[in-house]
């Protein structure tokens, strides 16, 4: 058996405690002494044996077809995204794979477009480090500057967490999914280690949510409401782009609807900086 982490049967395992009885069409008949399904109810509902499903968790076979981990998502529930991600977890992966020694240098090109946009911009790397900035997005939140961690900002800054009451609950968990796509398989890398390390030792929410395997892409997003300490409730749309050439960097920008009040806003705390 290999010694590598046992990433299919981790994730195997915290999405099948999610997914209820009910979930599934399972009628309930006495207590229940487990969160979500049994493993043998997994099984039975995928159409494998339950001891090859045990297997599967345990990491005793690493290797399973395309059709069984098809059978799997359907029964644990698992959109598109999460799908794609349990299909990438199959097969021990050679861990001789070098580390990424390189640090991450956002294109000179990507540098100057961020440095002119009129909008809060940032470029974002694979780990959810702030490599680029220009100073409306340090309008935006303080936290919004080269060298700062958007995960670690969110989950132990309180400025941060005022900035998005009262849905900070909600942005940390697509934060932790976003990360988890960002980062894949690649969990022995140096960078990864002690970023989920600190964050598991000074967070029980984010133990929590890590705990889950939640995966989502880093992607867009209409209408993100930010609680600003200056100018109130602010309601900005954001991109995320991915910057070509690279290894997972995003560009990403927040930018109002044309004639709203957010537009306004925006404008004044332009003008603040620029005063400043």
């Amino acid at each position: 058996m290999s010694d590598a982490p046992n990433l299919l049967g981790d994730f195997l395992r915290a999405r099948r405690e999610l997914v209820t009885p009910d979930d599934a069409g399972i009628p309930v008949l006495g207590v229940r002494r487990v969160p979500g399904l049994r493993r043998e109810e997994v099984a039975m509902l995928a159409g494998i044996s339950a001891d090859y499903y045990l297997r599967l968790e345990r990491g005793r076979d690493r290797n399973p077809s395309v059709q069984v981990l098809e059978s799997l998502a359907r029964v644990l529930r698992l959109d598109d995204p999460m799908r794609v991600y349990l299909l990438s977890l199959a097969g021990d992966k050679p861990r001789h794979r070098p580390r990424r020694p390189r640090k991450e240098t956002v294109p000179p090109s990507t540098a100057k477009l961020v440095a002119m946009l009129p909008m809060p911009a940032f470029v974002e790397g694979r780990y959810l480090d702030i490599l680029a900035a220009n100073p409306m997005a340090g309008a935006l939140s303080p936290r919004l500057v080269v060298g700062a961690n958007r995960l670690r900002d969110v989950f132990l800054d309180p400025g941060e967490q005022d900035l998005f009451f009262p849905h900070w609950e909600t942005v940390t968990s697509g934060l932790v999914a976003s990360f988890r796509e960002a980062v894949g398989t690649d969990t022995d890398d140096p960078r990864f280690i002690e970023l989920v390390g600190e964050l598991s030792l000074a967070s029980p929410l984010f133990r929590q949510l890590w705990a889950r395997h939640d995966v989502r892409p880093r992607g867009g997003a209409v209408a993100v409401p930010f609680h600003h300490p200056e100018v109130g409730e602010l309601i900005l749309n954001r991109e995320k782009l991915h910057i070509a050439g690279t290894d997972g960097m995003m560009l990403v920008v927040y930018h109002p609807d044309a004639g709203t009040d957010a537009a306004d806003k925006l404008a004044i705390l332009g003008s603040a900086m620029l005063s400043r």
